[in-house]
């Protein structure tokens, strides 16, 4: 997929356009974007997204579902061609929809936006498809599909249901980093884990041990603060099974497919030994969720 900053990075081409931040690309962005698709090969599956998150900017905090990068990756594996990620400046915020219009979306050679029926451009959200519509650009409205919503699935993930969450985002629910050396303990006890650095506007699930899976392994994943050895730092470490490898530096997606147990302390490291393998073999039997 080609990437571009800015809309003179685009050749200007007739265009269906899906506009959003699409954080998460869950199941009813990816109802948008289909229908963005659908339109080819007359018109070129483009997405305009926004970099950093709007509400971000605007002075709220968010925990994101998605980075950048994993966003751009899913937008892809969707079937869009070419996205233009704006940044997303105190400016951009105060556009009027016609001034968005004229500056984001004709130079790309935008005929078609894509979008939800409830969606919202420009200046205090003043912006509507109507108005596009006005401005002389075709629009398609694709109904929202019911109960599925970022902010919804940000809820079950700080609940720990990533199960919950993988039905709303219509693929498993992901804690993505790059793997830096920690206290190298996991080695120490037959179990050396991969310690992950998380982008601080990330989201991370609920403490507790999950299984998952990472780099074509299932995976042993705990988050929290090591209880047993009087942590307080949050950490996100992967124990892939059966995994014989160097991973420092490099940029890990963890799929979490259950939620197995809370993070606890133990009598003794004896205690601990044996439990971490009771959740290895868990980790081992577990579905993907979806």
């Amino acid at each position: 997929m080609n990437v571009a900053r800015s809309p003179g990075e685009l050749e200007t081409r007739s265009r269906a356009v899906a506009v959003g931040t699409f954080d998460g690309v869950h199941l009813g962005h990816r109802r948008v974007l289909a229908a963005a698709v659908d339109q080819g090969p007359a018109l070129t599956p483009t997405v305009v997204s926004f970099w950093p998150h709007p509400r971000i900017v605007l002075g709220n905090e968010v925990r994101l579902l998605t980075t950048l990068e994993r966003r751009l990756e899913l937008l892809a594996d969707a079937g869009i061609d070419e996205t233009l990620v704006v940044e997303f400046t105190p400016r951009v915020a105060q556009m009027a929809p016609e001034a968005f219009a004229d500056e984001v979306l004709r130079p790309i050679g935008t005929e078609l936006v894509v979008a939800g029926t409830d969606f919202r451009f420009g200046r205090g959200r003043a912006g509507d498809l109507d108005t596009l519509e006005r401005l002389g650009l075709a629009v398609e409205r694709v109904d929202l599909v019911p109960d599925v919503s970022s902010t919804a699935i940000r809820g079950l993930l700080r609940e720990g249901d990533v199960a919950g969450a993988a039905r709303l985002l219509g693929r498993t629910a992901e804690v993505e980093g790059t793997v830096v050396s920690g206290d190298a303990r996991g080695g120490t006890l037959g179990y050396p884990t991969a310690n992950l650095l998380v982008e601080p506007d990330l989201l991370v699930p609920a403490f507790g041990i999950y299984a998952g899976w990472a780099e074509g392994h299932r995976s042993a994943v705990s988050i929290g603060t090591n209880p047993h050895y009087g942590g307080h730092e949050r950490r996100v470490e992967a124990f892939l099974l059966d995994f014989d490898g160097d991973l420092y530096g490099e940029r890990l997606v963890v799929e979490l497919w259950k939620r197995l147990r809370e993070e606890q302390s133990f009598g003794s490291e004896a205690e601990l030994v044996e439990q971490i393998g009771r959740d290895v073999e868990a980790a081992r039997a577990a579905e993907r969720p979806v």
